[in-house]
């Protein structure tokens, strides 16, 4: 296991279906997490006392992820000097630009590593790749995790391959 620990806050349970695939990923890697509900808006003074003691807590990174106004990034980086990864959740108003747009616009000096719209996986994968930084074992699961990737997708070509070899292509015109 990780000496870290990573962080998950959502602005609301609601974002709950797309932080499951961080905190799945996470579990993938062994990674020691905590996840919470914590609002920029509604509960600010929780959010900024997390964060400005998530680092002597023992996290190595924090990943946010909320959606519309989108905030909680921004105010959790503005009160810690771990990494903060931003996850924008989609919404029925703007479909998640509205979120990308306030959580990827940071001030200079409060930089927030932003992945796409519902991003979830990606973000757990980066904060993994933060944390094996400084652990040997989760960089070897990492690489380990890079080269069957690669294969699955050197097998899908092959496939792929096989079968424009057939006639099973040859009604088609490219």
């Amino acid at each position: 296991m990780s000496l870290k620990k990573v962080a998950v806050i959502m602005g609301s349970d609601s974002d709950l279906p797309v932080v499951k695939k961080a905190l799945s990923e996470l579990k993938h890697y062994n990674v020691e997490f905590e996840c919470h509900v914590m609002s920029a808006h509604r509960t600010p003074g929780l959010a900024c006392d997390f964060a400005a003691n998530a680092k002597k807590n023992g996290f190595g990174v924090i990943i946010c992820a909320a959606g519309m106004a989108a905030h909680l990034a921004g105010i959790i980086a503005a009160h810690t000097t771990l990494p903060v990864i931003g996850i924008p959740c989609s919404s029925k108003n703007f479909d998640g630009m509205d979120a990308l747009l306030a959580t990827v616009q940071m001030p200079s000096g409060v930089p927030v590593a932003t992945v796409a719209v519902d991003g979830a996986k990606n973000a757990a994968i980066l904060a993994v790749q933060i944390l094996a930084l400084s652990d040997d074992e989760l960089s070897d699961k990492l690489s380990k995790s890079k080269r069957e990737m690669a294969e699955e997708i050197s097998a899908k070509d092959a496939k792929l391959q096989k079968e424009l070899e057939t006639d099973a292509f040859s009604t088609l015109s490219f």
